[in-house]
C-alpha cells in the first residue's frame, strides 16, 4: 500500500515539528529501558522465589497432615486398648458381684431352710406330725437348693434358667409375676 504524497508530507511535517531529543534524554530513555529489563528480572526472580516458598509450604502442610494422621491413629489405638482393658475390668467386676450375689442368695436360702427345720418341732405340736414332715421336707429341699446354687457357676445358672423358661414358660411367667409383686410390696412398704 503506497502512501499518498500528502500523507507522507504530513508525517514528515509532524516529525519536523517534534524537537529532537537531547543526548541526556536519550541516555535516560536507555537507562529506563535497562531499568525496565532489570525490573522484569527482579519480578521474575520474585515469582520464582514465591513459587518455591509456596511449594515448600505445601510440602510442609503435607508433612504436618501426615504427622497429625499418625498421631490421631496412635491416640485412637491407645484409647481402644484402654477401653478394652476397662471393658475387661468391668466384666471381671460384674462376674465378681454376680458371684457375691449368688453366694448371698444361697446363704439366705440355707438360713430359711434352717429356720423352717428349727420350727418343724413346733409345727408338729401345733398342727400335727403330717405338717411337721412337710416342713422338714421343705427344709431339706431348701438346703439342697442352696447347695446346688453354691456348686454351679453363674453361667450354668443362666443356662438352667433359660432351659427352665423354655420347658415351662407359664410357670416362669407366674414365678416372675409373684416375684415382682413381692418385690413391689417390699419396696412399696418403705414409703
Amino acid at each position: 500500500m503506497a502512501l499518498s504524497p500528502t500523507s507522507s508530507m504530513k508525517e514528515e511535517f509532524e516529525m519536523a515539528r517534534k524537537p529532537t531529543p537531547e543526548p541526556e534524554v536519550l541516555a535516560a530513555d536507555a537507562a529506563a529501558t535497562g531499568a525496565g529489563a532489570e525490573a522484569d528480572a527482579h519480578e521474575s526472580e520474585a515469582k520464582t522465589r514465591f513459587n518455591a516458598a509456596l511449594e515448600e509450604a505445601k510440602a510442609g502442610a503435607a508433612a504436618l497432615k501426615g504427622e497429625a494422621t499418625a498421631k490421631a491413629r496412635e491416640y485412637r489405638e491407645k484409647a481402644k486398648s484402654q477401653s478394652e482393658g476397662l471393658n475387661q475390668d468391668a466384666k471381671v467386676k460384674a462376674g465378681e458381684l454376680a458371684n457375691e450375689g449368688k453366694t448371698k442368695v444361697s446363704e439366705g436360702i440355707s438360713a430359711l431352710g434352717k429356720l423352717v427345720d428349727d420350727n418343724a418341732a413346733s409345727i408338729d405340736e401345733k398342727l400335727g406330725p403330717k405338717y411337721g414332715d412337710y416342713a422338714r421336707s421343705a427344709s431339706r429341699n431348701l438346703h439342697e437348693t442352696a447347695a446346688k446354687l453354691d456348686a454351679k457357676s453363674f453361667d450354668e445358672l443362666g443356662d438352667d434358667t433359660t432351659e427352665f423358661v423354655r420347658k415351662s414358660p407359664a410357670t416362669a411367667l407366674g414365678i416372675a409375676a409373684i416375684g415382682g409383686f413381692l418385690l413391689a410390696r417390699l419396696l412399696g412398704g418403705r414409703r
